[in-house]
């Protein structure tokens, strides 16, 4: 029980116990005024009966502002929780957006690192192609070479040097290229 509701109580209490400590008086009736004629009534009970209704009536209004207090704040909180589910609506579609943005961006580099994978195996292919080809052009002058100075000890001729064979040159990829 709140600090109000006590004092209220207590006040309450003493009327009701003044009352019926002098009832005989409230009763006793008097001349009274009414401003237009004068009627002959306990004094006491109709200012009772007033303070009574007058608070009757404090208690409609309290209800009645409680009432509308309550009526208000649950609008409120209606008006608060749409508000609440309109902004997780829209966080939610910002995290799918985002999500699919990353998404595209993932294949958007996984298929350039596919790009790039299949040109630098084509890159190594052609590579492995011209130094397979160096080889191949090395070996048959070796074996041109030789095969002279084969021919020349089977004449019994002296060995001259023999003549050296430069290959046309080819173009190189930057990776075999030495510095």
């Amino acid at each position: 029980m709140g600090v109000r509701t006590g004092i209220l109580l207590v006040v309450v209490l003493l009327i009701a116990g003044l009352a019926a400590l002098n009832w005989a008086t409230l009763a006793t009736p008097a001349a009274v005024s009414l401003g237009f004629m004068q009627v002959s009534a306990p004094l006491g009970l109709l200012m009772l009966g007033l303070t009574t209704l007058l608070g009757l009536m404090f208690l409609v209004y309290v209800i009645y502002m409680q009432g509308t207090v309550l009526v208000d704040a649950r609008r409120h909180t209606k008006e608060m929780q749409a508000q609440r589910e309109l902004a997780d609506k829209a966080e939610a579609s910002r995290f799918t957006e985002l999500r699919n943005f990353l998404a595209e961006q993932e294949r958007q580099h996984m298929a350039q690192n596919g790009e790039r994978h299949a040109a630098m195996l084509a890159r190594i292919e052609r590579l492995e192609e011209a130094l397979r080809l160096q080889a191949e052009q090395a070996d048959r002058t070796l074996a041109a070479h030789m095969g002279q100075l084969e021919d020349r000890l089977d004449r019994g001729a002296p060995a001259a040097a023999p003549a050296v064979v430069v290959p046309p040159a080819e173009p190189r990829d930057e990776l075999f290229v030495r510095g």
